[in-house]
């Protein structure tokens, strides 16, 4: 959903922050939009700098509100390593947050949602309920979040005996559009499937739409889940099962984290979040319950 995000609180009206001008979307807003209340709330301004498209272009970005001489910076890293980011952490007398990536040498200074651990729920709680042909719509797999939560419905699969089936997985791009392309392009491949997950809720609502104009219907013949937990879940038809990421309490964290930090303190903990499945109209019992 997001390649880079950096966020700075800065005195004198000068925050700072990176984002990629094609991120989009109901859960970008949600996570912009406390991230500034925030910020503002500890009297600072946010500020947004683009990371763009590679590693080189993110750690520009970092570079430029460095240069700026903000209090804090906050990172959401798509391209840069584990490794390159430890490295960042180090070298900057600024204290540093990086959002929903572990570090390794310094796991005090980053905040994260395991989702390969909420995915793997997530498929294991359709296999509980008698579903074992269940597709998945990944996110864009030059993502991290993306490649996690692929991981885990393999991981949950291969827990439960199930088989992988290399023809149930589609590719998506976080959008509704590209959820509908999916199903789409798993129909069109013959394959059979009870069940399906989405990487996030937009291409879960994009698949539900594509099932519907296709002749097959949620949850009767296919039960869907997503992951975000948009606001507008619960109340399309049916009401949309998704797995939620705390981003409003990551990025309270964040913030508190940074303030205590700039006062002189400092984290010997690190912090991991988990997802919580909320289970609506669009999951029933599959045939082998």
């Amino acid at each position: 959903l997001m390649k880079t995000l950096l966020t700075s609180g800065c005195t004198n009206q000068r925050g700072a922050g990176q984002t990629n001008t094609l991120y989009h979307g109901v859960y970008f807003s949600e996570l912009l939009f406390h991230a500034a209340r925030m910020t503002e709330e500890k009297g600072r301004q946010l500020i947004l700098a683009d990371g763009k498209h590679s590693a080189d272009e993110e750690r520009e970005a970092i570079q430029y509100l460095l240069d700026m001489r903000c209090d804090a910076v906050i990172i959401y890293p798509r391209f840069l390593s584990v490794e390159q980011m430890d490295e960042i952490v180090e070298k900057c007398d600024q204290p540093i947050m990086v959002l929903n990536r572990r570090l390794r040498k310094n796991s005090s200074h980053s905040v994260w949602s395991d989702h390969k651990a909420s995915s793997l729920e997530a498929v294991s709680q359709l296999i509980a309920k008698g579903h074992r042909e269940i597709a998945f719509i990944t996110g864009s797999l030059d993502s991290p979040t993306g490649v996690e939560r692929l991981s885990g419905y393999k991981d949950a699969l291969a827990q439960h005996g199930i088989p992988l089936r290399e023809g149930l997985i589609a590719q998506g791009k976080w959008n509704p559009a590209s959820g509908a392309a999916a199903v789409s392009e798993l129909l069109a491949r013959g394959e059979r499937f009870t069940a399906l997950v989405a990487s996030n809720d937009d291409m879960a609502i994009g698949a539900m739409k594509q099932l519907h104009d296709s002749g097959v219907a949620t949850p009767d013949a296919v039960s869907v889940i997503g992951f975000d937990d948009v606001a507008i879940a619960p109340y399309i038809v049916p009401s949309l099962s998704s797995v939620r990421i705390p981003v409003t309490e990551m990025i309270k964290e964040i913030i508190s984290r940074l303030i205590f930090m700039l006062d002189g303190g400092e984290f010997k903990y690190q912090q991991t979040f988990s997802g919580e499945l909320v289970l609506r109209d669009s999951v029933i019992d599959g045939p082998h319950r």
